[in-house]
């Protein structure tokens, strides 16, 4: 009695400890965020001449990026920092990560807008023109889209759309409205694009919208087709369209010799500019925590976005590590059985080397590649619900590490043991189900638990194939709010809770079957 009051004490201690080291952490990283005066950008830009030296963020995949290249490598030092988001690459540079950011005018105006130390570089960097891509056999629907685009930039509708946008004196005034009376007999057009690019694309009120989500909506009404939109990872955009898990990429996206390559185009439907935004100032005026805690989550229900999120890493999680036991308790079987069944047949043998393979596959590559690998490879052609897609990737992936748990678990039992129950009368699967697999299991809970930890934790890439995640739903908050550290330590505090209830889950069958064991 004695021994397990210690160990509640213990448990209640540890988790006290956790909760002030969190406590701190929260507060270090707000003092640190206090003192960015600290840290001064090792380069001045005012133009383009000046960007020879300077460490350059840029979103990954964009003309940005492209463009930036050039400057990369040379003999000046020249640095870039890419990230998945414009809103990161501009967090960056607010806390001096970085020296400039090259982005395209109407993301930078949106941005600059909402940061006061911000500005924009008069001098433009390069010249560009939207268009939408679509696959390079799907000339029907190109040629369907291109008359589309004709007919409403002759009628002023794309026009209307971009000076809702953008423009002081007409911004909010010529919405787009899809007609009433639209036949939408002739299926979905699927959209993909990276909702965080304002005002081209952005949520609002938890919904994407932006110039080319209403095109896109003006398209689907002349086509007569029901408009879908995916939101991803920029750079996972290309390949949505390529495998076809979506028939149109819509980001403002600029046609290059590269990108043709691999992809066709639509005819342009706007023209911008790749811009320069660097700090002009380091007095911004700064924001109370109450402030900044309504703008993450009370204002337009942004709280939604972590709850939405949260279902789907639950989800995901779930039905994955079932999928993981089972996979790993077969694999498991198969490898003790070969190294321990005294008859040995080609059938266990063929079953053997295909799990050897399967460990080594599975266990030697990136989990990203996998989850990628399986929605737009394995499942390339087919139309599948990209959660479907995650969970058998995770499932796959957790099943490898199960099977070694599992299987070091019960070559961690003593020989004599299995031996004792064959000697008994019992046949080889007997005493593997009786004797050998309920100690086993025991042995292996601990490494099980931390499987499924790193399960729960492996999740937060699901964005790649245009899932929200709770991870996605915290960079949803900060492209819009560019706040970092609320939705961030937020999102912490979420998968701490989470490991601590999976824990505590674990330790108390553990218990139960030491008990049982007595």
């Amino acid at each position: 009695m004695a021994q397990r009051t210690k160990n509640k004490l213990n448990g209640k201690n540890m988790r006290y400890v956790m909760f002030a080291m969190m406590v701190l952490f929260i507060a270090a990283f707000n003092v640190g965020c206090g003192k960015s005066e600290e840290t001064k950008t090792k380069k001045i830009v005012a133009g383009v001449d000046d960007l020879e030296g300077a460490n350059i963020g840029v979103q990954l995949g964009t003309t940005g990026d492209i463009y930036a290249t050039d400057y990369e490598g040379d003999e000046a030092g020249t640095k870039l920092s890419r990230f998945n988001k414009g809103a990161d690459a501009v967090q960056a540079l607010k806390q001096n990560k970085v020296d400039c950011v090259i982005i395209d005018e109407q993301p930078a105006k949106a941005f600059v807008e909402k940061n006061a130390e911000l500005s924009i570089l008069e001098e433009e960097f390069a010249v560009e023109e939207y268009a939408i891509c679509i696959a390079k056999d799907n000339t029907k629907l190109k040629n369907e889209i291109n008359q589309a685009l004709g007919e409403l930039q002759s009628e002023g509708v794309i026009a209307d759309i971009i000076k809702n946008y953008i423009g002081d004196d007409t911004k909010g005034k010529t919405p787009y409205v899809s007609p009433e009376d639209v036949d939408r007999s002739n299926g979905t057009l699927t959209m993909a694009t990276n909702v965080g690019f304002p005002p081209y694309e952005f949520f609002e009120n938890g919904e994407p919208t932006g110039i080319d989500v209403d095109m896109a909506q003006a398209i689907a009404d002349k086509l007569g087709m029901e408009l879908v939109i995916t939101d991803m990872e920029f750079d996972a955009i290309i390949m949505a369209v390529q495998s076809g898990k979506a028939d149109i990429g819509v980001a403002g996206m600029t046609v290059t010799e590269d990108r043709l390559k691999n992809i066709d185009f639509t005819d342009s439907y706007t023209t911008a500019k790749q811009v320069i935004i660097v700090k002009s100032k380091d007095d911004a005026q700064k924001r109370s925590f109450k402030d900044r805690l309504y703008d993450s989550f009370v204002k337009d229900n942004r709280w939604q976005y972590i709850t939405k999120g949260l279902g789907n890493t639950i989800l995901i999680t779930l039905f994955a590590g079932l999928i993981g036991i089972l996979l790993g308790f077969l694999v498991a079987i198969v490898r003790v059985a070969n190294d321990r069944s005294g008859e040995k047949t080609w059938v266990l043998t063929l079953a053997n080397a295909i799990a050897k393979i399967y460990l080594t596959v599975f266990r030697g590559t990136p989990v990203l590649a996998q989850l990628m690998i399986m929605y737009y490879v394995v499942f390339g052609t087919m139309k599948i619900n990209p959660v479907i897609a995650a969970i058998l990737a995770f499932g796959l992936n957790s099943g490898a590490y199960v099977a070694e748990a599992i299987r070091s678990g019960i070559v961690g039992i003593e020989i004599g043991q299995f031996e004792a129950g064959r000697s008994l009368g019992f046949s080889y699967a007997k005493t593997m189900l009786y004797i050998i697999l309920p100690q086993g299991i025991k042995n292996s809970l601990p490494a099980m638990c931390n499987e499924f930890i790193s399960l729960l934790k492996e999740s937060s890439i699901v964005g790649y194939v245009g899932l929200v995640d709770v991870m996605k739903g915290a960079d949803i908050i900060r492209s819009n709010t560019y706040e970092a550290l609320i939705p961030l330590v937020t999102v912490a505090l979420v998968y701490l809770a989470i490991v601590m209830l999976m824990t505590a889950g674990v330790n108390r069958l553990e218990r139960r079957l030491k008990k049982d064991a007595r």
